[in-house]
């Protein structure tokens, strides 16, 4: 597919995130109230303001979810006219009016989170923590290569890009304590991955075509983490509060469809897989991904560069191990797809690994980090690139502020 020509000259341009192959779905607020709103090139459309073609309640509430809940047909015909109103002249005099330029309006959740749930689904990632750990021969857990493993995390922790996060006070051990104590995390992390919008409902377990029909698009996500903290919580149960303190989302919702030309297969199985997670079809997605870190007061640097196609296991195959047991699935549940990692050192997707472990820093603007500090800004990108055109998710960025001061009661 090339590119697909607006009447908005800006979506045209060479490298722009939102030409009109793209149409991502977000919430903003231009200083009158939060509405909902399609990117097209350097302009948020105000979308109920014009003939979308759907009934208006849909767009009632200044989220996503109620669209999300009507369904593929319902998807389909909104991607459609949008196609046309912003694609065809013809419509150029009653849209205009409603494009508000991206640059002056603030940027909200883009939907209301029902549940979140993170997966560990990179092989490379859970090599590298796992050889860490347990030494290589023993990196994977026995159950890796043929299960997708997760959490339920807290949906209250989904925050939008922009959203400033508090280091988190924990209990912590270290090797040579004997006791724990209550202090601030001293290995604060990021983990670069792309989270999953659910959008259809379902009762009883799904098969991966199902699930891959369910899902309604695709964010960036930083699953924050709190190694330390989490070093002495995980066992027996895994990650707890290691992981509650924040995970932010980029803006925009990239629809499943504006993604379907860069579908690729998930990597040859090591071990065959159960029937029931069997693809029928390409189920991974072709994404450039890449973290920037900037030090306070210092410019960004790019820290690591992989690709979303790096991925063991699916969203699509996620989701149906989820339903298995016959949990239900709810419009906004949120799938993390794990810490998308590469084979080499600069594509890994957290300092947990670009550090291994602390034993190997890196040099930031002049600084050492092995794991981030006070001051600093984590930005992930995204985008898959087309014949003369690029599917980008905006920024997904934050910054790590000093952790509290200790409560009297603590």
């Amino acid at each position: 597919m090339s590119l697909m020509t607006s009447w908005l000259e800006s979506a045209n341009a060479p490298g722009c995130e939102f030409p009109l192959n793209n149409l991502p779905y977000g919430v903003f607020d231009a200083g009158d109230g939060a509405r909902m709103g399609v990117a097209i090139g350097d302009c948020v459309l105000d979308v109920a303001a014009v003939d979308h073609g759907l009934d208006a309640a849909l767009f009632a509430a200044p989220s996503w979810n109620a669209v999300m809940a009507a369904g593929p047909d319902a998807w389909a015909a909104l991607r459609g006219r949008l196609l046309e109103l912003l694609g065809d002249a013809a419509h150029r005099g009653a849209v205009e009016p409603h494009l508000l330029p991206l640059a002056d309006v603030a940027l909200k959740m883009p939907f209301a989170v029902s549940e979140f749930t993170d997966f560990y689904a990179s092989k490379h990632h859970a090599t590298n923590v796992g050889t860490m750990f347990r030494g290589a021969e023993n990196a994977l857990p026995p159950n890796w290569l043929s299960i997708p493993i997760g959490y339920n995390g807290r949906a209250t922790s989904v925050v939008v890009s922009g959203t400033e996060v508090r280091r988190p006070w924990g209990q912590l051990k270290g090797p040579d304590e004997a006791l724990p104590r209550f202090a601030p995390c001293a290995r604060f992390d990021l983990e670069l991955e792309l989270g999953a919008i659910v959008g259809v409902p379902s009762e009883g377990m799904v098969s991966v075509a199902q699930a891959d029909e369910m899902i309604f698009g695709y964010v960036l996500l930083n699953d924050w983490s709190a190694r330390d903290i989490q070093a002495w919580e995980y066992q027996p149960l895994g990650p707890f509060q290691a992981k509650a303190t924040a995970t932010t989302i980029s803006p925009w919702i990239v629809t499943a469809a504006a993604l379907e030309p860069f579908r690729v297969s998930t990597p040859e199985r090591e071990r065959e897989l159960l029937p029931y997670l069997s693809e029928p079809k390409p189920m991974l997605y072709d994404i450039s991904l890449s973290v920037g870190l900037a030090p306070d007061g210092c410019d960004e640097e790019i820290i690591a560069r992989t690709n979303y196609s790096e991925m063991y296991y699916s969203a699509a195959q996620q989701l149906c191990h989820h339903t298995s047991s016959g949990c239900a699935m709810r419009s906004g549940d949120l799938l993390g797809s794990g810490t998308i990692s590469g084979a080499a050192k600069d594509a890994r997707g957290s300092l947990l690994e670009m550090s291994w472990g602390g034993k190997e820093p890196l040099s930031i603007a002049g600084q050492e980090r092995r794991f981030l500090e006070d001051g600093d800004t984590l930005t992930l990108y995204g985008a898959a690139e087309g014949n003369g055109y690029r599917i980008g998710f905006g920024a997904c960025a934050g910054k790590v502020l000093p952790a509290l001061p200790k409560p009297d009661w603590a």
